[in-house]
């Protein structure tokens, strides 16, 4: 035996040593000095084949940390989280040719099944998007968020041990990453002016913050409940994130702290995707109702009033009144979006095209300092954004999705016997809930700091109702 793994090794190493000395050759020769990564690149791919468990433990890791790296104005990427991802789904479909039928088992789940559906939706979008080169990398950037935080958590959620060192990576790392905003945050001040350059570089700007922030509270009030031994260090962990939630200045995190403990509260009584439904079924009753006969156009606001302030008391005064520059700028482009979707119902503009298109239907009398838009950011309503790109379908899938989270979550707690599991999809029915509030006012979905939460939390709820599954029917 021992021969054997000598023997494997020397193969390897002589594989390896020919790839290299090849790759190198070839460099001389070409003068192409990117095919110097090749070597490096199978070494890689040869690690996380033989350790597996552990690139999805570093991709974990790496979430807070990473930053946006631009090689050009049409091109850039998140370091280091995204090329993880690239190796994740090389992996994943490796894989899958090694063992398909394993792979196929963890995949035939109804949320995986609307998952694809999503997928193959968002194809035919692109084919008919208004610029189906843009749409194609949001379609393939999405194809390696799905892989790398859905199908291969999949693989290896197989016991509690794995996700629950999941959860721990996410926790040290955000914590870490945080105590070095409130540090220096703390040199200016705690001022709102300087929230932004506080959490630079690991974060665009509070709001992506913020929302990475309030997704550690479920974490570790599961951590606190499934754990006895060092609930004084959560308890403590929980105040560091509370305080940080509170200085990040972010509404929309506040609020979403607020229905995340209220859907804690709806998921103990079964209630939590009864309020969905009625909450979207009231949210389009008054967009009609807004859109008929203009009403929308008694709410104007007044173009000279509306500035950005950096006390932050100021700025929620203005937010109350409909003066702060950021709402009365929502209002614009929610208005535009909406318009839009009349003239492209079914299979929308294309995903990642809202930019190119919205600046028609805007209406002038919505119109801010801000709407020239420098920074081509879109509507900031992550639904809205589906409907408008991905058309009727795409949205409804999104919902479906959203729906059956909250199902399982449910499901889950009030169904399993093991306490993990139960606290764990609690945990994950109020993350989601989060997510969905933060989302109402950004669209984070599809960004690494939000999405990739997101996506997880949809993995976890599928693993643990497979497993519970199969828990069930061997006792029965």
């Amino acid at each position: 035996m021992r021969g054997q793994t000598l023997h494997r090794s020397t193969y390897h190493f002589v594989w390896l040593t020919a790839i290299f000395l090849t790759s190198t050759i070839a460099v001389a020769v070409t003068s192409s000095y990117w095919l110097f990564f090749i070597p490096f690149g199978v070494l890689l791919f040869y690690s996380g084949w033989q350790q597996r468990r552990l690139i999805l433990y570093i991709l974990i890791f790496s979430l807070p940390w990473s930053i946006e790296y631009s090689f050009n104005s049409s091109l850039s990427t998140d370091l280091p989280d995204e090329p993880i991802m690239w190796l994740a789904t090389i992996l994943f479909f490796a894989y899958f040719l090694f063992r398909p039928s394993e792979t196929l088992s963890k995949i035939k789940h109804p949320l995986v099944i609307l998952l694809i559906c999503s997928l193959a939706w968002i194809i035919v979008t692109v084919v008919f998007s208004t610029d189906w080169v843009i749409s194609l990398k949001f379609f393939l950037a999405k194809c390696w968020y799905v892989v790398a935080f859905v199908f291969i958590p999949l693989l290896f959620f197989v016991n509690k041990r794995t996700i629950s060192i999941v959860a721990i990576s996410f926790i040290v790392s955000m914590l870490s990453v945080t105590m070095i905003a409130v540090c220096k945050h703390a040199l200016y001040g705690f001022r709102f002016a300087h929230i932004n350059e506080a959490v630079s570089p690991f974060f665009r700007n509070h709001v992506n913050y913020s929302a990475m922030l309030v997704c550690t509270i479920p974490v570790l009030a599961a951590i606190y409940r499934l754990n006895k031994k060092y609930r004084l260090l959560i308890m403590a962990a929980t105040i560091i994130v509370l305080i940080a939630l509170f200085f990040s200045y972010a509404r929309g995190a506040w609020l979403a702290l607020i229905f995340g403990m209220l859907s804690y509260w709806l998921i103990q009584k079964r209630k939590l995707l009864i309020a969905f439904v009625i909450v979207i079924a009231l949210t389009i009753s008054s967009v009609f109702w807004l859109s008929a006969n203009d009403r929308y156009l008694n709410y104007a606001h007044d173009y000279r009033t509306t500035i950005f302030h950096k006390n932050f008391e100021e700025h929620l005064i203005a937010t109350y009144k409909l003066k702060d520059v950021s709402t009365a700028e929502r209002f614009n482009r929610w208005i535009a979006g909406i318009r839009m979707i009349e003239d492209n119902w079914l299979t929308g503009y294309g995903p990642n095209t809202f930019y190119y298109n919205y600046k028609p239907y805007a209406i002038p009398a919505f119109k801010t300092w801000v709407s020239d838009n420098k920074e081509h950011s879109t509507v900031h309503n992550y639904f809205l954004l589906v409907l408008i790109e991905q058309g009727v379908p795409g949205f409804l899938f999104f919902l479906l999705i959203v729906g059956a989270i909250i199902y399982y979550a449910e499901k889950i707690y009030h169904h399993a016997e093991e306490k993990f599991y139960k606290i764990t999809a609690l945990a994950c029915g109020v993350m989601t809930m989060m997510i969905v509030v933060v989302n109402i006012l950004s669209d984070l979905i599809e960004t690494d700091k939000v999405g990739s939460l997101f996506f997880l939390c949809l993995a976890v709820l599928v693993s643990i109702d497979l497993k519970s599954g199969n828990q069930e029917a061997k006792n029965s």
